[in-house]
């Protein structure tokens, strides 16, 4: 499992979403008080700084 995003649960909790490398299955799971949160920031922070779809789909809109 490999974290590829972050989402807000309930208002303020955070999860975070894992895909299967074998599979490519989603699973989420709640932060815990021990994570990182500079990981945690850099992660959520992700799709700002690479695009999760090609840039080039969106020129000819």
């Amino acid at each position: 499992m490999e974290p590829v995003a972050i989402w807000v649960r309930k208002g303020t909790e955070w999860a975070i979403i894992h895909r299967c490398t074998g599979c490519g299955a989603f699973k989420s799971n709640r932060t815990a008080a021990d994570d990182n949160p500079y990981v945690l920031l850099k992660l959520a922070a992700k799709p700002l700084v690479e695009s999760p779809f090609p840039i080039e789909r969106i020129e000819g809109l």
